[in-house]
């Protein structure tokens, strides 16, 4: 248990790290920034590569909702889920302490919106809060649908963190404009604690919807393939 808990904590810390510094520090980078496109990248690549690195000995959650979604479907064990939601948040809340420590040494630094999560006047595209609720909803059930197929007993072993990384890369295309994308409560808690006031302030929905899509997820993957 206790391997699997540092497990976890390093690989949301490096979600964290590797996917909101990637909007921090390189998005908008003066002629080279990677933009949208890389950011999204950059969060598919924590996952995949967080999976394959520590996913043999936690199971390679990196996120609440999904550790919750696995839960409903009956792979994980209950006992273990606060446990990991913990740490999970400590990961998140570690990383984004250093990377707002490195993002300050740049001369007139300035914290703006720290690759946080919001809706209304707070999403990039300027989309409303049901606009938000219902994308964070939909996305996160279907990154759970991916990660329970993918993981399940009748598909090939050893693919499954290219599908939920490549999964994660799609979702961000898709919601970056519409939430900077959470879809992981401890990401969006993580960026909300240094960027105080809004971010707070609209933190609830970013840990209700991925919950509870997260949970919808677990509950259609049993409904598709109980066999798991």
């Amino acid at each position: 248990m206790q391997k699997s808990l540092v497990a976890e904590f390093l690989g949301t810390f490096w979600l964290v790290f590797g996917g909101c510094g990637s909007a921090v520090l390189a998005a908008a980078y003066p002629e080279l920034g990677i933009g949208f496109v890389g950011v999204a990248f950059a969060f598919g690549l924590t996952v995949l590569t967080m999976a394959y690195a520590v996913g043999g000995i936690s199971g390679g959650h990196f996120n609440p909702a999904v550790s919750l979604g696995l839960t409903v479907a009956g792979r994980f064990p209950a006992a273990r889920l606060v446990p990991y939601i913990v740490v999970q948040i400590v990961g998140a809340i570690a990383a984004a302490a250093l990377l707002y420590l490195i993002a300050s040494g740049k001369a007139g630094f300035e914290l703006g919106g720290f690759a946080a999560n919001g809706y209304g006047d707070h999403s990039p595209g300027g989309y409303s809060l049901l606009s938000a609720l219902l994308i964070e909803v939909l996305l996160t059930m279907f990154f759970l649908i991916i990660i329970l197929g993918s993981t399940s007993s009748r598909v090939p072993a050893g693919f499954a963190p290219l599908a939920i990384g490549l999964g994660l890369t799609l979702i961000h295309l898709v919601s970056i404009p519409v939430t900077n994308t959470s879809v992981n409560p401890a990401r969006s808690t993580g960026q909300a604690l240094f960027v105080g006031g809004w971010a707070l302030q609209q933190l609830w929905l970013f840990w209700i919807a991925p919950l509870a899509g997260g949970a919808l997820g677990g509950l259609v993957w049993k409904f598709v393939d109980d066999a798991d």
